[in-house]
């Protein structure tokens, strides 16, 4: 337990949702477009508030994003400033796009020469970086996905399938079909299979101007399912994260994998 903590601590854009947890998401400029091949621009940042510019950018390395026909599309205009990165997405054909920063790393804690030290980065450099002399490494494999969904005229899910491999959400309402007062439902899934008693959170944007946090608690069912009744309009970030030991690098004892999406709830 303490080994995870101390894990969890070092990876910002990993720790679950609480009043000072740094939180990691792409934001759209809209999410329901229409029009002859309309554009969005999206925000990747890590902050505190919600979808407010105010800790570091997010890395775009592992950017991946997949149109309505299945195939992958390189983003416009891709730049990173001080407080947040920035690209363009044209939407040229219509359906549902799946925007995804896909990203599997490993950390390490260690002694070295009396000295207690953390390293994270590629599995190809964990050997290389830390010292021969080094004591106690204790190593842990990082997945995460942090994705939203944008859609050009009429919805689809041909993008929405899913990879097999660490922790997804398999829509069952349609990410671009949500409406305030009314409930949704996904489905979580782990290695390509239902993730159960998974915890989530689910925080709508706009923290900074607000008192109390108003965070939706959710746990899946044995199937991996869980039901969300959106309180109001607005953009929204939800975060789940599972910690195991069936990692698929063997200088690792533990796995943590970490999904997050941005979801827009329209008015009623």
């Amino acid at each position: 337990m303490k080994r995870l903590v101390h894990a969890a601590a070092a990876l910002a854009f990993l720790i679950p949702v609480s009043a000072q947890a740094h939180r990691a998401w792409l934001l759209p400029s809209a999410t329901v477009l229409s029009g002859k091949e309309p554009e969005v621009t999206v925000d990747a940042a890590v902050s505190n508030d919600v979808f407010f510019f105010e800790f570091r950018p997010l890395d775009l390395d592992g950017l991946v994003v997949t149109t309505p026909d299945g195939s992958k599309v390189d983003p416009e205009n891709v730049g990173k400033g001080k407080t947040r990165s920035t690209f363009d997405l044209s939407l040229k054909a219509p359906g549902t796009y799946r925007i995804a920063l896909v990203g599997d790393s490993v950390f390490a804690r260690y002694n070295d020469k009396g000295e207690k030290k953390r390293w994270r980065g590629k599995l190809e450099n964990l050997t290389k970086e830390i010292p021969a002399t080094a004591t106690d490494v204790v190593v842990t494999q990082a997945q995460r996905r942090i994705e939203t969904f944008v859609t050009a005229g009429k919805a689809d899910d041909a993008a929405l399938k899913l990879i097999g491999k660490g922790l997804e959400m398999q829509p069952v309402s349609h990410p671009n079909d949500l409406v305030a007062n009314s409930e949704a439902t996904f489905k979580l899934m782990l290695d390509g299979k239902p993730a159960a008693d998974a915890k989530v959170e689910i925080v709508r944007g706009g923290i900074r101007y607000r008192n109390q946090l108003g965070e939706i608690a959710a746990t899946t069912d044995k199937d991996g399912l869980f039901r969300v009744k959106w309180p109001e309009a607005g953009m929204y970030w939800l975060e789940a994260s599972v910690t195991d030991d069936k990692t698929d690098v063997k200088e690792a004892k533990e796995r943590r994998a970490v999904y997050a999406a941005t979801l827009e709830v329209l008015p009623e």
